[in-house]
């Protein structure tokens, strides 16, 4: 059998990796940092945003969503909490009601106080 290396240098990551052929069969050297979770490894791939989900118990994470969003929130299960919190958490929900008051303002002007200021306009001039 024989042995042939072949040297493969991704563009996009910089990174060089080394492939082993042995007659038919092709050996990749896989090592702990190519493994590592880094990115997609896609040379064509839709846009994804990076977008912060809040976990129930208050930890965020920064993940890839195909939407712009800035922050995502999960909710948070009822019935794990204690009752006095349940029902806050509730009473939150609820629509608030808005009180209107409408005064009505009594029209105290009188234009009779006026009538002496008032300039009469002079024919002749």
């Amino acid at each position: 059998y024989f042995s042939t290396q072949i040297l493969i240098l991704d563009q996009n990551s910089k990174k060089r990796s080394t492939i082993t052929m042995f007659g038919a069969i092709i050996v990749r050297n896989l090592s702990s940092s190519s493994a590592s979770i880094t990115r997609i490894h896609r040379l064509k791939y839709l846009m994804h945003y990076p977008t912060t989900v809040v976990l129930p118990d208050g930890s965020s994470i920064v993940v890839r969503y195909p939407e712009p969003r800035k922050i995502i929130t999960l909710p948070l299960d009822i019935s794990t909490l204690s009752e006095a919190d349940a029902k806050k958490r509730l009473e939150r929900r609820k629509p608030k009601t808005k009180v209107v008051i409408q005064e009505e303002e009594k029209d105290t002007f009188s234009s009779k106080k006026y009538i002496n200021l008032m300039k009469k306009n002079k024919k002749g001039k």
